[in-house]
């Protein structure tokens, strides 16, 4: 059982509202929420002019808040010196998930780069793994926003799931290689109005939480703990950007 907070027995899963323990629950509650939630955030991207790690933040906030007290709140605030991890996909170390995001925000919102790699941009969302829960359905609305801007969308219900982790898995091992990339781009379409992405976007396969979770490798103060983010850094071969 994913438990960060190491408090799941008097908390419930990752302190939810309800303190709910429950893995089927959890997992009911957190995707009803998430779609009664989703038309108010695809609202919400429509007005942004230029999308920044606030809205990522927001977007979060705004599908979760009603089952996790800490939506909206990255890692570095909620567990700041947890390493996570998932199979063999470590992700980046908590200080580093917004400049990890905000790459990916840099190359999306360049919209020739977006058509030619959106699934980098993916990648780098992924890396970053802000939150706690919730990640994927975050990042992919505002992958789909930013699509939309860029004249196309990823037809995701065409897409397999387990292509589709394993092509962004080797992504986040090997950035700008163009591996989940080249997974994405048969499926771009032309761009649809924004009131006919809800009921797409709700129903698409795996959004509903019942893949792989997350695993806590531990703390960074930890020797071996550090020692493995630093080896799949140095593997990656691409560190998160810094001030620029």
């Amino acid at each position: 059982m994913f438990d960060p907070f190491k408090d799941y027995e008097q908390a419930g899963y990752l302190r939810n509202r309800y303190g709910e323990k429950d893995p089927e629950i959890v997992r009911e509650l957190e995707h009803a929420l998430f779609r009664a939630g989703l038309d108010d955030a695809l609202g919400y991207l429509a007005k942004r002019r230029a999308l920044t790690y606030l809205d990522f933040l927001e977007v979060h906030k705004i599908l979760f808040a009603a089952f996790y007290p800490w939506a909206g709140q990255d890692r570095e605030v909620t567990t700041p010196n947890i390493a996570v991890s998932k199979v063999d996909t470590v992700f980046s170390h908590p200080l580093d998930a917004r400049r990890a995001v905000e790459e990916g925000l840099r190359i999306g919102q360049d919209k020739a780069a977006l058509r030619l790699r959106p699934g980098e941009v993916m990648g780098w969302f992924a890396y970053g793994h802000p939150f706690l829960d919730g990640n994927g359905r975050t990042m992919l609305i505002i992958h789909s926003e930013l699509c939309h801007r860029a004249g196309f969308c990823i037809e995701w219900h065409r897409t397999q799931k387990t292509a589709y982790l394993a092509a962004l898995s080797a992504e986040i091992a090997s950035p700008g290689k163009g591996i989940l990339d080249a997974y994405l781009l048969p499926f771009v379409g032309t761009a649809r109005e924004r009131h006919l992405w809800g009921g797409a976007i709700g129903d698409i396969r795996g959004l509903d939480g019942r893949s792989i979770e997350d695993t806590v490798d531990g703390e960074y103060s930890d020797a071996r703990v550090a020692h493995k983010y630093q080896a799949f850094e140095l593997k990656r071969g691409r560190t998160v950007p810094r001030d620029r």
